[in-house]
């Protein structure tokens, strides 16, 4: 018999995961922009731009990891 595979990424998956991530970058910056030292505005765009960059990348590695744990946990089988 032949297994059925599932896909492990999908076009949902990809728009809910895009999503996320640049609700979570809007986010960051409005926190970090406030924390940078500068009255220049550049300066606060390049550098609240640049940690949140940062931390945007952060977190989406850590929601590729949730997603592999839900699906082994899934997967595995209950014993």
């Amino acid at each position: 018999m032949q297994q059925q595979e599932n896909k492990l990424v999908t076009p949902a998956s990809l728009a809910v995961d895009a999503v996320l991530v640049i609700a979570f970058f809007v986010f960051m910056y409005g926190v970090v922009s406030s924390h940078v030292p500068s009255r220049d505005h550049r300066m606060v765009l390049i550098w609240g731009g640049a940690c949140s960059v940062c931390l945007t990348c952060l977190f989406w590695l850590a929601l590729q990891m949730l997603r592999v744990v839900v699906r082994a946990q899934r997967n595995a089988p209950k014993e």
